[in-house]
């Protein structure tokens, strides 16, 4: 299929998809007014405003959903995020079509306990931030609009929310997660219209053979009736990938309570799906009674998987290595209020790199996400977020025992979906006076049966809670060799070890923290502090910048350069492992975390591939070295602007590519051409040792894959001239940077005699004055007010919003000198 007619058909599938779950649905992104913090009861919310009077509210803001709570204070420096309520307010225009009809509020997520009301009456409360959930406004709305006080709205109805994320030890996530718990309408708000019958859930179940001799099809659904309805005419029509029709069904059924079948197919030979090829079955659903009809469009795929007893992965009888990253939904500028096309792009680079496999951590994604995942060909394990901290009281378990059940309810047609994990990192203690493994342990267990109970079809997991890992089908052990302990070079034989614990083994979490835009010549002269034999598990503290034993994680550099070493080690050995089903990076993207103030960028996990604004790291064309299947080639150090040395000596340069050969120029001169061998660490042998001259020098790259050649070049500086310690910072603006509404300014620390100090770490802070705004707590490297130097260098934007004025901008740290700037526009 070319590759114009993919977009279409996964933009068509997206669109299908949203269509499916009702009647009539559309999205609600405004009118929305929001209010941080509380009210002092919902009149607050609706009472008439009276210029000038006491009784007004004057602090809601108009805002555009998906919106969060905490979209900049959750990496703000000076500040721990809000937990707390927040209020919404819109009103609706309603007209629902039917006649007797339902009219809905659909929430896709809503951060952490929601309650919603239609004027003053409250009629749903959710308490859970990730998975979806429906508010039944009919019979409030016909209230209001038979009271005197419709004529006020002039006949749109005003509907509120309050959503709270408040600490609650009674409630997952935990606070002691390694993420923020965000609060607010951060998922899309549905406005529904269904006929008095129509499909509250419809579950498919695909199977079939290894070989795909054949398959079956379930077909099984659960009816909003309110009215009791008995029954009527049901029709089902299934669509082969090429939406040729290949089964129709027409039959009276009777409508019961719960979740019912309604029908079992039989197909020969389905087509199956595969991360290559992701083909995807449509099945219709027509409803026909008295009240009118009910529709509902949805997608599945066929394909068999299995884990061999301490072996590898087999997806339609053949072997594959599952090569996987992790994800938040977290994102620069908006945190959890990831818009559809911020999903998309995201989960295209994904696919981009060469994966082929995703853990949604540490709670149920964004519906997008997985919609996403069937149509690209990305296999999935998704979890609840019993996360840390112990287990608490029946509440707690209540919360986790639905969050569970609507987990896999609400994405069981997934054909990407292969594991529900049920927990992760249950041993890690904190929440609770008391911590007893042998409750968490009989937890787990009743979380088991419920999860196979709901579906057969798929394996139970977790991660890193060894008192637990023959309750599961698949245990993921704490592998962190080179990070948080031991050392890089030790990750096979752990492996190995961990592989024969258990019968099924998957590796979750690995991979390092790196700092974008910080590289080093020797990222790992620190390595012989490091002790090995001791085991390359995670423990207790060792995600602290102090104390501890020597490691990786707090006595290296962060670098980008350190980082790509670890991968490219790991990668080169994950391919001599037949027994291995697979692994998966922690993490994708930079996310942020109150636990981890004290990082280069504040608050955050700097461990992703990409960074949180989706600009990539070097390491993400290591992956692609070794997991894209079309031609590839890469410099490593594009974003190394200046490398270091003395005159005439011979630096290494890497190049990374999937391609037979390559073949490498530095100005302009030949340094020949290598093959590629994947076990030749590092960079699969394609490295060279050349002199570069001071100052610029331009490196080209050609790769030969048989016939087809495909070229990658840089620019790099480089500095012979030795530094001492950092004294000033000198503070400019880049004038190569071109935007009509921003600026780039740029700060450098240099030594007594004003040479730039390449390793040079310390933590800066920019101020301003003046007109503009500086672009801040986005997460990154370039937009944090506080931030760590990378080889001596940091920048950030100024935001002049296309107006004419002047600013200042400064940088300051301890013991250096500050520098300012200032620019006019």
């Amino acid at each position: 299929m070319k590759r114009t007619g993919f977009w279409w058909m996964l933009w068509g599938i997206l669109l299908c998809s949203q269509l499916s779950r009702a009647q009539q649905s559309a999205r609600i992104t405004q009118p929305w007014e929001y209010l941080k913090g509380d009210l002092g009861g919902i009149w607050e919310a609706v009472r008439p405003a009276t210029e000038g009077s006491p009784e007004s509210v004057p602090l809601w803001q108009k805002v555009t959903l998906p919106h969060c709570f905490n979209a900049t204070d959750a990496v703000s420096p000076e500040e721990n995020y809000y937990e707390g309520p927040g209020w919404y307010r819109t009103l609706l225009d309603i007209n629902n079509p039917y006649a007797q009809g339902r009219t809905l509020l659909h929430f896709e997520g809503a951060g952490q306990k929601t309650t919603v009301y239609v004027y003053t009456t409250k009629v749903a409360s959710h308490t859970g931030g990730y998975d979806e959930w429906t508010a039944d406004i009919t019979e409030a709305v016909n209230r209001f609009l038979q009271s005197p006080e419709a004529k006020r709205f002039k006949g749109k109805i005003p509907v509120s929310v309050r959503c709270d994320n408040t600490r609650d030890l009674e409630m997952i996530p935990s606070d002691m997660s390694d993420f923020n718990v965000y609060g607010g309408l951060y998922r899309y708000v549905n406005l529904v219209y269904a006929p008095a019958l129509s499909f509250e859930t419809l579950q498919l179940q695909a199977q079939t053979d290894p070989a795909g001799n054949s398959g079956t099809l379930t077909v099984s659904a659960a009816f909003r009736n309110p009215g009791h309805l008995s029954g009527g005419t049901l029709e089902l029509r299934v669509l082969d990938p090429q939406n040729k029709v290949v089964k129709e069904i027409r039959q009276e059924i009777s409508i019961q309570q719960g979740l019912q079948q309604l029908a079992g197919i039989s197909l020969k030979k389905p087509v199956l799906w595969s991360p290559d090829q992701p083909q995807l079955y449509t099945i219709h659903a027509t409803l026909t009674t008295a009240a009118g009809t009910a529709q509902w469009t949805g997608h599945t795929g066929f394909r068999h998987f299995e884990f061999v007893t301490h072996g590898p992965f087999l997806l339609n009888g053949k072997r594959l290595l599952l090569q996987g990253t992790h994800r938040h939904e977290d994102h620069a500028g908006v945190a959890a209020a990831m818009t559809e096309d911020m999903i998309r792009q995201e989960m295209l680079l994904i696919k981009k790199m060469g994966a082929n496999f995703i853990r949604l951590g540490h709670y149920q994604q964004s519906r997008t996400v997985l919609e996403l995942c069937d149509s690209l060909g990305i296999l999935v394990w998704e979890e609840i977020p019993w996360c840390r901290g112990g287990l608490g009281g029946e509440v707690y378990k209540q919360q986790a025992r639905r969050m569970l059940t609507n987990m896999i309810s609400q994405h069981r047609n997934h054909p990407a979906v292969i594991l529900w994990g049920l927990g992760n990192e249950n041993d890690w203690p904190g929440d609770f006076p008391e911590f007893d493994k042998q409750q968490i342990r009989a937890f787990m267990s009743e979380l088991n049966v419920l999860a196979h109970q709901l579906d057969s079809t798929r394996k139970t997991t977790i991660r890193r809670c060894d008192f637990c890992k023959d309750i599961v089908d698949v245990y993921s052990p704490s592998i962190w060799a080179g990070w948080y302990r031991g050392r890089y070079t030790e990750y096979k034989q752990e492996s190995l070890k961990e592989i024969e614990k258990v019968p099924h083994f998957f590796h979750a979490e690995w991979g390092a923290d790196s700092h974008q835009g910080r590289f080093a010549e020797d990222p790992e002269k620190f390595i012989r502090q490091v002790a090995t034999g001791k085991g390359t598990d995670e423990r207790t503290g060792d995600f602290a910048l102090t104390g501890g034993n020597a490691r990786a994680s707090k006595d290296g550099d962060w670098s980008e350069s350190y980082a790509v070493n670890l991968v490219d080690w790991h990668l080169k050995e994950q391919e001599t492992m037949p027994q291995l089903t697979g692994t998966a990076y922690w993490v994708f993207k930079d996310f942020s975390t109150p636990l981890r103030p004290e990082n280069p960028v504040p608050y955050v996990n700097q461990k992703g591939i990409v960074a949180r604004d989706l600009t990539p790291k070097e390491i993400y064309y290591v992956f692609q070295s070794y997991w894209l299947k079309t031609p590839m080639v890469h410099i490593y150090g594009h974003n190394w602007p200046i490398r270091w040395g003395k005159e005439g000596e011979a630096k290494e340069i890497r190049v990374y590519s999937n391609c037979q050969e390559a073949e490498l120029f530095v100005n302009g001169k030949s340094a020949g051409v290598k093959k590629r061998n994947s076990q030749d660490f590092p960079a699969a042998g394609l490295r060279w040792n050349v002199p570069l001259q001071a100052g610029n020098n331009q490196v080209k790259v050609v790769a030969r894959n048989g016939k087809q050649t495909i070229t990658d070049e840089i620019t790099w500086q480089y500095q012979t001239d030795t530094w001492s310690k950092p004294v000033r910072l000198m503070v400019e603006e880049d004038k190569t940077f071109s935007n009509s509404n921003t600026r780039k300014i740029c700060v450098k620390a240099v030594d007594e005699k004003g040479v730039l100090c390449l390793d040079a770490a310390n933590e800066i802070t920019f101020s301003q004055a003046g007109d503009g705004v500086l672009l801040i707590d986005q997460g990154t490297a370039s937009g944090s007010r506080k931030v760590q130097l990378a080889n001596g260098q940091a920048c950030i934007y100024l935001q002049t919003g296309g107006h004419k004025g002047t600013a200042v901008v400064a940088a300051s740290g301890k013991e250096l000198q500050t520098g300012l700037t200032t620019i006019t526009f």
